[in-house]
């Protein structure tokens, strides 16, 4: 099963967006992209108000070569994704594994991919703990 981490954080909104665009910038991350899917729904459907959500899409690329190297079919997962959203007025942040999913999918094998996983899993672990 792909390994799923939740936490609340005890901030506002955007300050929490920008902490996880800053924890995973410092375990040498590259941001690849933020986007508030409440911002698009507002543009594209004209729905306003719609609850805060934004994907924070980052990528390290020495643990991205590592899973290409594997397999061409990991590219299909990438980048890293956590998704920060409101709810109820509480502010929340996921993250799923990956590199994990990868072999669930089975668009790699197992035993390539677990020193990936374990690389990936020790990098993202560092990012999280900043949050």
């Amino acid at each position: 099963m792909p390994e799923f981490l939740q936490k609340q954080v005890e901030m506002d909104y955007e300050s929490v967006v920008k902490r996880v665009q800053e924890a995973l910038e410092a375990e040498g991350f590259s941001v690849m992209l933020t986007k508030g899917i409440h911002e698009i729904f507002e543009k594209k459907l004209d729905i306003k108000g719609y609850p805060k959500r934004t994907f924070i899409l980052g990528c390290a690329a020495p643990l991205a070569k590592m899973a290409l190297d594997v397999s061409v079919h990991t590219g299909q997962l990438m980048p890293c994704s956590f998704f920060v959203y409101e709810e109820d007025g509480n502010v929340f942040v996921t993250h799923t594994s990956i590199m994990k999913a990868a072999v669930i999918l089975d668009l790699a094998p197992e035993d390539k991919m677990q020193p990936v996983i374990e690389e990936t899993g020790k990098r993202i672990g560092k990012v999280w703990d900043r949050i």
